[in-house]
């Protein structure tokens, strides 16, 4: 009997080291991901520092040679031979192209470090003041806009509306070579979580890329057909994991796309 609980207590020590060294591997473990969490914030404010540096830096040459070669073409264009003008309009077309890029990763850059003011929106009014301004992209065009009633939220209203600008303009533009384009917003609840979503009939794409979506400069049609900085949907995820919701989609190529977000209540942190 002494030999059983001479074994029993050796048993509890071996039992309470191995929880012991268990216990100091969490702890290290822990501590590691807390320095490469540090790690990785840091090097990501940085990034983010260099990109609105590097693209606000950009913007002053690329504004010069865009206006400079738009004076030179009112002034000696028609002087020039055929194939003069057309690098002439090459020139201003890559600048412009180049310049709408920088905008998008300025504001893809602003967007990690801006704060959140959120406060009661109504997104329909939001979506009929974006449409008034996108009406010129929907002159000459059949275009069925189907709006549907959407419930009140809490949000920060100029990111708010940029996801709004961001999803209405792509849903105009990949329904283009549609006779009949449709365009519907509207809202559902799940599990008591409001999504929003809008759908189109459009050009689709192939969902077995369904995960290049939203990265930045990742475009699922060639620029010829459809054009774009590839930044838009990577921004328009970057502010809806702010305000803590997400955004998915579901799409068949040449049978539209149809795009998912949610938010946060207004009690999560930006």
């Amino acid at each position: 009997m002494v030999e059983n609980l001479r074994a029993s207590r050796a048993a509890e020590a071996q039992a309470l080291d191995q929880q012991r060294i268990i216990a100091a591997d969490l702890s290290r473990t822990v501590e590691n991901l807390h320095h490469t969490t540090n790690q990785l914030t840091e090097a990501n404010g940085e990034l983010e520092a260099f990109s609105f540096s590097v693209s606000h830096d950009l913007r002053a040459p690329l504004r010069a040679i865009d206006g400079f070669s738009r004076l030179l073409e009112e002034d000696v264009g028609a002087q020039l031979e055929p194939e003069a003008q057309r690098y002439l309009t090459q020139i201003r077309q890559n600048a412009q192209r180049m310049g709408a890029l920088i905008d998008d990763l300025l504001s893809f850059s602003r967007t990690g470090r801006q704060e959140l003011h959120r406060q009661p929106i109504a997104p329909n009014a939001v979506i009929q003041i974006i449409l008034q301004d996108l009406a010129p992209q929907l002159e000459g065009r059949q275009v069925e806009l189907v709006i549907g009633d959407l419930p009140m939220c809490e949000a920060d209203p100029s990111l708010f509306q940029q996801i709004w600008v961001n999803l209405l303009s792509n849903a105009i533009k990949y329904t283009r070579a549609r006779a009949l384009a449709r365009i519907e917003v509207g809202a559902q609840t799940q599990d008591s979580a409001v999504i929003y979503f809008i759908r189109d009939n459009g050009a689709g794409f192939d969902m077995r890329y369904s995960e290049k979506l939203f990265g930045v400069f990742q475009r699922l049609h060639p620029p010829q057909e459809y054009e774009g900085t590839g930044i838009g949907l990577a921004l328009v995820q970057r502010i809806i994991h702010r305000h803590g919701g997400r955004i998915w989609a579901e799409a068949e190529v040449d049978h539209g796309a149809t795009f998912y977000f949610t938010l946060a209540e207004a009690s999560s942190n930006g």
